[in-house]
């Protein structure tokens, strides 16, 4: 039978996952929040850059 308390003691999370986290919070990811927000900007600004 596994004892998971010892398995958790040997635990180490892999290196991958965590450098994958860190690229993934210092990265500017555009969210569908930001491209609603440029899509209503695009079509409330005039076509001659007015505003």
């Amino acid at each position: 039978m596994i004892d998971f308390e010892e398995e958790l003691k040997r635990f180490k999370p892999a290196m991958e996952v965590e450098d994958a986290a860190d690229v993934i919070r210092r990265s500017d990811l555009t969210d569908m929040i930001d491209i609603m927000k440029k899509l209503t900007e695009e079509k409330n600004t005039p076509a001659d850059g007015r505003q």
